[in-house]
């Protein structure tokens, strides 16, 4: 009666919680807000990014996830207790099975952190599956098929490329290189060009207004506020879309380096299906302006992004969930890893 089966896309930047039979029920910044007196969370998810840059001294906002690992694993427990509680609304957490996503990058140390510390927020059972592969079912790719699927999931802190076929990962590629150093890149470049000091939330302003990977004909310009670094007084200045690219250009090269790397080692075989199928965009990434033209003019294949890409790693995870015999394999290597 009370079990629960819940998907988690544990993000760097936004995590979403997927509950069997409902859909996704929650998706919250991941942030946590720390009073430093008393050491305890004082705010978590929406209202602690509400908080980020404005807070007295003693409260802090801290992203317990960095590059698509845990950081501080105190404050990742209490954060995931906290949406689980809010996902479930109060109903009693009991013998709940859960799937949660994690880089396909990560050392196996990194992996048995977030199994430990979602048992710890008060999972029964935890089922771990590498985020690419959520991704990948979750945009709807045939990966239990014999054919090759290729899907890019851009997130906050890792890119991660991928070759599925066969239910599992053929070749892949991770790296700690998305959302959080293109705001950065845009950080620096403000620094550097204007000798002004911009918040993190304002590089994200800027980049999802503004940002794009490739030109196109209606090139925007956008004005920023500051603190001018030479005398220390608030200033604005306005910033155009060329040289935003221009900023980003050395994160994204990065990530079509991972992209044309994956593509290399890819069998023939599986190489021929990715031309007719093309490459699958998620992530947040994936909502950059013009990157789809990047991707398909640097590698020259066809390029779609998925229909809902913020929630495919979520869906996914939840997909696994709801058919664990049909998706018995994408799990398979964890389950004989953790019942040691």
């Amino acid at each position: 009666m009370f079990t629960k089966d819940i998907g988690i896309d544990l993000g760097t930047a936004n995590t979403l919680v997927y509950m069997r039979g409902k859909g996704i029920v929650l998706r919250e910044p991941s942030v946590v807000a720390v009073n430093t007196r008393t050491e305890k969370a004082r705010y978590v998810g929406k209202d602690a990014k509400q908080v980020i840059g404005r807070t007295p001294g003693s409260i802090v906002a801290v992203r317990p996830l960095k590059e698509g690992v845990i950081a501080d694993y105190e404050l990742t427990i209490t954060m995931l207790q906290e949406f689980i509680h809010k996902a479930l609304k109060g109903r009693i957490f009991t013998k709940a099975r859960v799937t949660i996503c994690i880089p396909s990058g990560v050392t196996p140390v990194e992996r048995r952190a977030v199994k430990e510390a979602t048992e710890k927020a008060g999972a029964r059972q935890v089922f771990v599956i590498e985020e690419p592969m959520a991704a990948a079912i979750g945009a709807g790719l045939p990966t239990t098929e014999p054919t090759g699927s290729m899907i890019v999931d851009i997130g906050g802190g890792t890119s991660e490329v991928a070759v599925v076929s066969l239910g599992g990962i053929v070749t892949s590629r991770s790296v700690r290189c998305a959302g959080d150093a293109f705001d950065a890149a845009i950080m620096n470049h403000i620094k550097k060009k204007y000798s002004l000091l911009i918040g993190e939330r304002t590089a994200e302003s800027i980049k999802l207004t503004i940002g794009s990977a490739f030109p196109s004909e209606n090139e925007e310009s956008m004005e920023i506020k500051g603190r001018n670094l030479m005398n220390g007084l608030p200033e604005n200045v306005t910033v155009s879309s060329s040289e935003i690219r221009d900023a980003m250009a050395e994160p994204l090269s990065r990530v079509i380096d991972a992209i044309k790397t994956t593509l290399e080692e890819t069998p023939p075989e599986l190489s021929a299906d990715i031309i007719d199928q093309g490459i699958t965009l998620a992530g947040g990434g994936a909502l950059l302006k013009g990157l789809d033209k990047l991707i398909n003019r640097e590698t020259g294949m066809p390029v779609y992004i998925a229909e809902f890409p913020l929630d495919c790693v979520a869906e996914g995870a939840g997909k696994v969930l709801e058919n664990m015999d049909k998706y018995q394999d994408t799990l398979v290597e964890y389950l004989k890893y953790y019942e040691k």
